[in-house]
């Protein structure tokens, strides 16, 4: 087998588009390292470990939804802001099969998320959170948006594409009459997501509202 002299982004863009076509079960270092046409342990001179290797691309990733800071627009509500950052993290991992599952517990291998957390936490510091609080509100979307993707991918790993292991008739007949609202919840549960995404935006807005200094009270 040839060797070629590899460098991290070579890696990172390979390991992207095989994730698109194997899925994170199916990639592995030595499929990675087949693919670029050289040996397995010619990778681990850039990366110890597939962990490692996901927090590269899970940083390219994020290089790739946000692009470069001149080019974003300029938002200061920070309502507004905060759903438009879930709506882009839910479009970027949408992007990639398991995107949301290489995403999560990752962790950034440069400063190039900064630029961006300081835009959005200083838009909830001038709305009037406190730091901490405005930590917690991002956090919570954050986290939101990354959990209702991975369940959004389980269902449908490709576009369009449902699991039959997600059926709602075949669900409902398995839980039986005795649980009618359980039952018929599938139907709600597997389908309809940018609906339920939105909705969920909500509730999160509203309830980081409540946290604001000088927020009025629920139901004043």
């Amino acid at each position: 087998m040839a060797t070629t002299r590899l460098d991290r982004t070579q890696m990172v863009d390979t390991a992207l588009r095989l994730l698109n076509e194997l899925g994170l079960n199916g990639l592995t270092l030595r499929r990675i390292a087949k693919e670029l046409n050289v040996q397995a342990p010619a990778l681990y001179w850039h990366f110890k470990n597939k962990q490692e290797l996901l927090d590269e691309m899970a940083t390219e990733m994020f290089r790739r939804m946000v692009g470069p800071p001149e080019g974003r627009p300029a938002v200061r509500d920070w309502q507004e802001r905060l759903a438009q950052s879930c709506r882009g993290l839910r479009r970027g991992l949408l992007g990639y099969r398991d995107g949301a599952k290489v995403f999560s517990g990752t962790r950034f291998t440069g400063r190039d998320h900064a630029p961006y957390l300081e835009e959005h936490l200083q838009a909830l510091v001038e709305a009037g959170f406190t730091p901490a609080d405005a930590v917690q509100a991002y956090f919570t979307a954050y986290a939101f948006t990354i959990g209702f993707v991975i369940e959004e991918q389980a269902v449908y790993p490709e576009p369009g594409e449902r699991d039959p292991r997600y059926d709602p008739v075949e669900r409902a007949e398995n839980i039986g009459a005795d649980f009618p609202l359980a039952a018929a919840a599938g139907t709600d549960l597997f389908s309809g997501y940018e609906k339920r995404f939105e909705a969920g935006l909500r509730i999160v807005v509203a309830g980081a509202e409540q946290m604001r200094v000088g927020a009025a009270p629920p139901g004043a």
